[in-house]
């Protein structure tokens, strides 16, 4: 019998430098349900481990999980956060986005004021749902996935595909809490 050898896992992905001016923070809507919660809250942990993302926010109709290293206001409470991301994706104009968005190498942007200094690349991907009326196929934004890195051209194609799957799981499932 030949001797069993198990697997050591994933090795974790080399993150680049950590930004010095961010503050790590973890950050989620209150009013999500249970189940999407822990659904958010794994998603965005798995992201930053397995990719070499250093923050990671998703948006789910309107509702937000916020996960890494950010640049925010000081002095604000989790949810001043919020509404701060949340003015920020209206200022930028984040929240219909249709197609995927990469940008390999970023430079520093006002636009982007909520993005740690030394992002070098950029990644949003929709959560986009399908609807079918009368013959005609449409696309609903249901939200997206947004992940910054220190590291240019952070994202392969393999990682973008795999990004892509686990915002599929957000597709057409409601965020709000049953009463």
């Amino acid at each position: 019998m030949m001797p069993c050898k198990l697997s050591q896992g994933a090795a974790p992905v080399d993150q680049g430098t950590l930004p010095q001016d961010a503050e790590q923070i973890f950050a989620m809507s209150q009013n999500i349900s249970d189940a999407q919660k822990e659904d958010l809250a794994w998603a965005t942990y798995i992201l930053l481990r397995n990719t070499n993302t250093i923050a990671v926010l998703i948006s789910i109709q309107g509702e937000l999980c916020v996960r890494g290293y950010w640049k925010t206001p000081d002095n604000m409470s989790k949810d001043e956060v919020l509404d701060w991301f949340k003015e920020q994706i209206e200022n930028i104009g984040l929240s219909d986005v249709k197609e995927t968005l990469y940008f390999p190498r970023t430079t520093e942007s006002e636009i982007w004021e909520m993005l740690p200094e030394g992002t070098r690349s950029l990644l949003v991907e929709p959560v986009l749902q399908a609807t079918v009326q009368s013959a005609k196929k449409t696309e609903n934004n249901e939200g997206f996935i947004l992940l910054a890195s220190s590291i240019g051209y952070a994202y392969s194609d393999k990682d973008r595909a795999w990004i892509r799957a686990i915002g599929n799981k957000f597709r057409g499932k409601s965020t709000c809490s049953e009463l």
